[in-house]
């Protein structure tokens, strides 16, 4: 008894189609070649980065640890 009509089109969409890109499923990511030269930097600089992150800490403000202190002598005098 019912006929199936047409679906209306979507305006907006078919508006908005043309800006639509594919898009690949895989980006190809190569890094040029380096020389020995570079490769030597490169560790160098890795090495040097690896050092100052595992032994630069930041110390805590001498003003800090004072108030601190301070505050738990109060604390503990109570």
């Amino acid at each position: 008894m019912s006929k199936k009509k047409d679906k209306k089109p979507n305006l907006k969409k078919e508006r908005y189609l043309k800006f639509k890109k594919e898009k690949p499923a895989s980006m190809d990511v190569s890094f040029p070649e380096l020389s020995p030269d570079q490769m030597r930097q490169k560790q160098e600089d890795e090495f040097r980065i690896n050092r100052f992150l595992r032994f630069s800490r930041n110390p805590i403000p001498q003003e800090i640890k004072e108030r601190r202190m301070k505050s738990k002598r109060d604390r503990v005098g109570k």
